[in-house]
């Protein structure tokens, strides 16, 4: 079986004038996590987006290249088949505030008009809550709004959304950077669980985070990719000085 289930070729992504991501070429492993560094304003968010083509909703938004999911190009599949297959979490969490925590974990197959019976839902809802370590301090409260959870319950009900539909991969864009330190410790302790079933890549200025939780970093500086590799080495012997210069705190 391959080993990698996300390639990127010669990824070019520009909004307006502005050459936002240059020339980007990476690759992702099953079943890994791979954390995408670098600070404000490098692309990385803009890369994230383009992986289940979220960059398509921003006007003037144009980009050449590729980037292949299990080798199709994903420039060419149904959008709505591609996010079910690519999951996204946001920065700040964001349930949906008319929609109770069932109806929120429900809300992919509720919005794209998908059938399911009631024991289907019960079950989807479950596992999905499991998966992201939310079912045992919800279960009792599963028809109370989603917005009623603390910020870091909100966020997991955020992942829990995204993986009730099932995807291979999974983006996260700062996921715990509105949270606190226990709530982001949750996460991170979550993300090492969920890598078994699905390959994870985050985007984050956290070094600390990176170099907690990731198998693979990649940093990213001016739009460019200046280096990628496994995390440990990366972190203790970077190649290019802009590279360490970041780790230090120099840059950013």
């Amino acid at each position: 079986m391959r080993k990698d289930i996300l390639t990127v070729n010669d990824l070019n992504v520009y909004i307006g004038d502005l050459h936002i991501v240059k020339s980007l070429n990476l690759l992702f492993e099953r079943k890994t996590i791979t954390a995408v560094m670098g600070p404000s304003g490098c692309g990385k968010t803009t890369f994230l987006r383009c992986i289940n083509r979220m960059h398509e909703l921003i006007p003037n938004t144009r980009v050449t290249g590729d980037i292949r999911l299990y080798n199709h190009d994903l420039f060419q599949l149904n959008p709505i088949y591609l996010r079910r297959k690519v999951g996204m979490v946001f920065q700040r969490p964001n349930p949906f505030p008319t929609m109770s925590i069932f109806e929120n974990v429900l809300a992919g197959y509720l919005l794209n008009g998908i059938k399911l019976s009631k024991a289907q839902k019960a079950e989807i809802v479950e596992d999905a809550l499991k998966k992201a370590a939310l079912w045992n301090e919800v279960k009792d409260s599963l028809h109370r709004k989603g917005t009623f959870l603390s910020g870091g319950q909100q966020q997991r009900l955020c992942i829990s959304r995204a993986l009730a539909m099932k995807p291979k991969v999974l983006l996260l864009d700062e996921p715990t950077s509105a949270l606190d330190p226990k709530s982001t410790a949750h996460i991170e302790e979550l993300l090492i669980e969920l890598k078994k079933k699905v390959t994870i890549v985050i985007v984050t200025h956290n070094i600390a985070q990176a170099s907690r939780i990731s198998d693979h970093s990649a940093f990213m500086y001016l739009g460019e990719l200046v280096e990628h590799g496994p995390t440990q080495k990366l972190f203790t012997v970077p190649k290019d000085k802009r590279t360490e210069e970041y780790l230090i705190g120099k840059i950013g």
